[in-house]
């Protein structure tokens, strides 16, 4: 189910706000390409860690294993309170407004309306998944198609524009006439936007366990996607720039209606069918994927048991996809969809960071350790001289909200003493934890696996 996140529906979110914040055409398509290199040494990072340490559960899997207990913890913490949930908020109120927009031509949608639009398609593929996991991996696949014919579209209705000579806000004198001063902090906030729509490429690492001849095939779906992926994002920019002005662009809600409203005509209306496609798909592979390291996380001890139970007919892990879907919901009524994407691409970053500083510890640590994938100590360390410069700036530019998100994962400290390391609780503790257990088994009829049932349904990776 990965493999269709790598192309991400957050190019559809995206392009706004990395053209908003590097203010010139020239600079956010820099930002693009840039964006998909950084990406790259980040692959080859988790490359090697993934074959190292053979397990699944990505970031927070080998975190665990090189640092200990508190600061694998600390970074489920963040995952299950900040990363996944906000994701799935912005995905989700993308989807509202592609679907919306057509019937607000002359402004945003509502407010309300796309709250409770975001949070119905949430219930409702909570629900699929809670029910089956077959189901989750079909509209994964169906609904992929959406993903990919919005994107071939755009790209091809842009090339041909280009053909037709439409390319004044590409030539270099137009597409480096900056709308607006641009500081180094700004450019760092244009990086966290595009990061956005990448942030797929270390899911391999999460199922790991399960992919075949991992030193051969992980490394190849590197250097096959990650190219891929920036080739395709650079040109759907490209194409917008082909068809809009910036202003115009960053006068849209939904970048890709305007698009088809401007080129399309009678079939204009294919081109929110298809995002609507693309997100809704997007927001199942989330849900599934969230679900899987809330399960690894309890299975370790560093989560409630009760989310590393499945239920007892459909094999599916009930609790952990109802925490994740409580979470979003909260969310999507308290955050705005570019800021929300700030405040999630700091704390990812924050958590990429620190997985590949784990790396070069680790190399330190063990360094006569068996690693079928060994990167130059140049991928990691350029990796991470760009990680300080982009939370450094981005923390000066916005402190708030990169600030929020860092408070919140430092709220896991007292959370993981009292609650992880803590072993000698009074038994009236204890037995209150069994009860709410007993009573969440009896609500969503769910047990303990043998096995890993996501590993025993065994669904197409990605």
């Amino acid at each position: 189910m990965q493999r269709s996140n790598i192309i991400g529906s957050g190019i559809f979110i995206s392009p706004k706000g990395v053209l908003e914040h590097s203010g010139s055409v020239g600079l956010a398509l820099i930002v693009w390409v840039l964006g998909g290199g950084v990406s790259a040494l980040g692959s080859l990072c988790y490359a090697e860690l993934g074959v190292t340490i053979p397990k699944s559960g990505g970031d927070y899997s080998y975190v665990t294993e090189i640092f200990g207990g508190l600061t694998g913890f600390l970074l489920l913490w963040s995952a299950v309170l900040i990363m996944y949930p906000t994701t799935l908020a912005v995905i989700a109120l993308t989807f509202s407004n592609y679907v919306l927009q057509p019937a607000f031509p002359y402004c945003a949608p509502s407010y309300v309306a796309t709250r409770i639009l975001s949070t119905a398609c949430i219930l409702l593929l909570t629900w699929v998944n809670c029910s089956s996991v077959r189901w989750a991996t079909r509209i994964q696949d169906v609904f992929t198609v959406g993903k990919l014919l919005a994107l071939g579209l755009i790209i091809v209705v842009g090339l041909v524009q280009l053909c037709k000579g439409h390319y004044e806000a590409l030539h270099p004198q137009a597409a480096f006439e900056f709308l607006r001063p641009v500081s180094v902090g700004q450019v760092a906030l244009a990086f966290l936007q595009a990061s956005f729509a990448f942030s797929g490429w270390n899911f391999l690492n999460y199922v790991t366990e399960e992919v075949v001849e991992p030193r051969r095939n992980v490394p190849l779906a590197i250097y096959i996607s990650i190219p891929l992926v920036t080739l395709v994002y650079t040109l759907t920019n490209i194409a917008y720039f082909s068809s809009m002005t910036p202003e115009e662009l960053l006068a849209s809600n939904a970048v890709a209606v305007t698009f088809g409203e401007k080129l399309l005509g009678m079939f204009s209306s294919i081109m929110p069918i298809s995002v609507a496609l693309s997100t809704f798909g997007g927001i199942n592979g989330y849900l599934f994927t969230s679900s899987r390291l809330c399960f690894s996380g309890a299975r370790e001890g560093h989560l409630p048991s009760l989310l590393a139970m499945i239920h007892l007919k459909h094999c599916t892990p009930i609790p952990a996809l109802m925490l994740c879907c409580t979470a979003t919901i909260v969310i999507l009524c308290i955050g705005e969809t570019h800021n929300l994407i700030n405040y999630v691409s700091f704390i990812n970053y924050l958590s990429y960071g620190v997985t590949i500083g784990g790396l070069l510890y680790y190399r330190w640590k063990k360094p006569s350790l068996y690693r079928p994938i060994k990167v130059n100590l140049m991928v990691p360390i350029s990796y991470l001289l760009f990680w300080a410069f982009l939370l450094g700036f981005s923390l000066y530019s916005e402190p708030v909200v990169c600030g929020v998100g860092l408070v919140i994962m430092l709220t896991g400290v007292p959370v993981y003493f009292l609650g992880v390391s803590w072993k000698d609780k009074p038994k009236c503790i204890y037995d209150f934890i069994a009860s709410i257990t007993y009573m969440g088994q009896k609500l969503c009829f769910v047990v303990f696996p043998q096995i890993d049932p996501l590993e025993q349904a065994n669904p197409p990776q990605s």
